[in-house]
């Protein structure tokens, strides 16, 4: 078919970074290209150029064969392009119709016309197979059809180039086939899609071609009937594929419970019950992996346990001695760490330097605070071991978090909760979600050695490759509950999915 886009020549410079550097991207129409890389090579911000939320300094863009430039995404927008962040953008109390086609109501004179918004979002979904439910309120809608909600509005403003940033990182495996489905649609009618990603199985399954980056610059394009997992991993780190992270359960020495609860009930932030009468053990030396679509309680459960939420009923107990609703700081004490879900909103302050956000835990003790002051040279220097150690690549300690990549800024996360390698459990909150391919082995491999070294660990993800390659034990949480599952065999993975979703409970 046509060109559909062509980035030519594109070169973007962040504070200390380059981010593109001379990237050429050519995609044709009707064709699903990937975009691979680790975290920091450049994909998202080659995007956000296309879809006018930043300026290339250099470079040149046509679109349907027409020289263009794209200075907002207003304009973007009129050049039929869409794009479906990672992180959705929707007002939670609209509802899925209000949503899709916002800022572009209809109306019959001053009047707002609902009734063709819902029919007009409803024949979108009956044309592509988008299945929604356009009076229900995106608060209420589930990820995946807050997923679907954000491609048709793209769709309802005439998208015919449609850019996915990490489209499947929060969907379950059936949600994940019926997002392809729905993409295979598309590019038979002749939509042009554009899918970044790091999970290369999906990549191998999805896409027509892939366009591999490394460094800001494009190392090459192939097809990707005529690749592998292992050339494309070869290509993305720059060196020969990496053995998967996973776990020798044969090894692991299991101890004495780290973690008890009992019968524990959290309310969510409706005042729901969301965890209902959970029980638990997570023993010294053991990844306990806690599956599950999101939304079904888990993020109440890890608050609740790190203190972040308040207990309504049970007890939570680290070695034997109650926690539940304590101060924060009293359970870090005792020896709780906690990488949250989310790295942005919980995980670092973004407008916080470096190193700031890696004493921001640790500041009051002893080795970094004086009697009037912060040991300033002391926290840099701690700071400068973990960035060594855990591989945060950084321009230098003094900068904002927020101008590191997503792989950078969880691995901060990680270095500030592990680096004191005091902690007796470690909650970890879908650990590697969006993080590229070296980066999810790295984390992985962390958490696995602390177990080693006999902590327990609390693996909560709602991706079933994480929790079957390094979980000792797994249980899925549903509707608030936990099922048991028991240890990883070939059987795991069909049954787990089952629970995940409600029928085989």
């Amino acid at each position: 078919m046509a060109e559909a886009v062509a980035m030519l020549g594109i070169t973007k410079q962040f504070p200390g970074v380059l981010a593109n550097d001379d990237v050429d991207l050519v995609v044709e129409g009707g064709e699903i290209r990937a975009i691979v890389g680790e975290n920091g090579a450049g994909k998202t911000t080659l995007m956000r150029i296309l879809y006018g939320l930043e300026k290339a300094d250099k470079g040149t863009i046509r679109v349907k064969g027409e020289e263009v430039a794209i200075p907002n995404a207003r304009t973007a927008i009129a050049l039929g392009i869409g794009m479906v962040h990672q992180h959705f953008k929707m007002v939670p109390s609209f509802t899925v119709a209000q949503n899709v086609v916002l800022g572009m109501e209809p109306h019959r004179g001053v009047l707002y016309e609902e009734g063709q918004s819902r029919n007009d979002v409803l024949g979108l979904s009956s044309r592509y197979g988008l299945a929604v439910e356009p009076d229900r309120r995106i608060m209420d809608a589930s990820v995946g059809e807050q997923q679907r909600v954000e491609i048709l509005r793209a769709l309802y403003r005439k998208a015919d180039i449609l850019i996915l940033d990490e489209p499947t990182a929060v969907l379950t495996d059936s949600e994940t086939e019926e997002l392809f489905a729905i993409l295979r649609r598309l590019a038979q009618d002749g939509l042009t899609i554009l899918f970044i990603s790091h999970k290369l199985r999906e990549v191998l399954a999805i896409s027509d071609n892939t366009t591999v980056m490394r460094n800001g610059r494009v190392v090459g394009t192939v097809r990707t009937a005529q690749t592998t997992s292992d050339e494309l991993s070869e290509m993305i780190i720059g060196r020969a594929s990496l053995e998967s992270a996973s776990r020798d359960r044969a090894a692991a020495k299991v101890g004495e419970a780290v973690l008890d609860l009992e019968g524990v009930c959290v309310h969510d932030a409706r005042g729901l019950l969301a965890v209902k009468s959970v029980s638990l053990q997570v023993r010294s030396g053991e990844i306990l992996g806690i599956a599950g679509v999101e939304g079904n309680g888990q993020l109440e459960l890890a608050e609740a346990i790190t203190g972040l939420r308040p207990t309504a009923e049970g007890r939570i107990a680290l070695l034997g001695n109650e926690i539940q609703n304590l101060s924060v700081r009293q359970i870090r004490e005792a020896g709780v760490a906690h990488i949250p879900a989310d790295r942005y909103a919980m995980g670092v302050s973004a407008d916080a330097l470096v190193w700031e956000n890696l004493c921001g835990t640790s500041y009051y003790e002893e080795e970094f605070s004086g009697r009037i002051a912060l040991s300033i040279d002391s926290i840099l220097s701690n700071a400068r071991v973990l960035i060594k150690e855990f591989d945060v690549r950084t321009p230098t300690l003094h900068c904002p978090a927020r101008n590191l990549s997503g792989g950078n800024l969880q691995k901060l996360v990680v270095a500030r909760e592990l680096g004191a390698e005091r902690a007796q459990l470690v909650v970890a909150s879908q650990p590697t979600r969006g993080i590229d391919i070296a980066g999810t082995e790295a984390i992985r491999s962390m958490l696995m050695d602390y177990a080693s070294r006999g902590a327990g660990v609390l693996l909560i993800s709602a991706d079933l490759d994480e929790i079957l390659a390094i979980s000792d034990r797994v249980v899925v949480m549903y509707e608030g509950q936990l099922t048991e599952v028991g240890t990883v065999d070939a059987s795991t993975r069909e049954r787990v999915g089952r629970i995940m979703t409600g029928a085989d409970l």
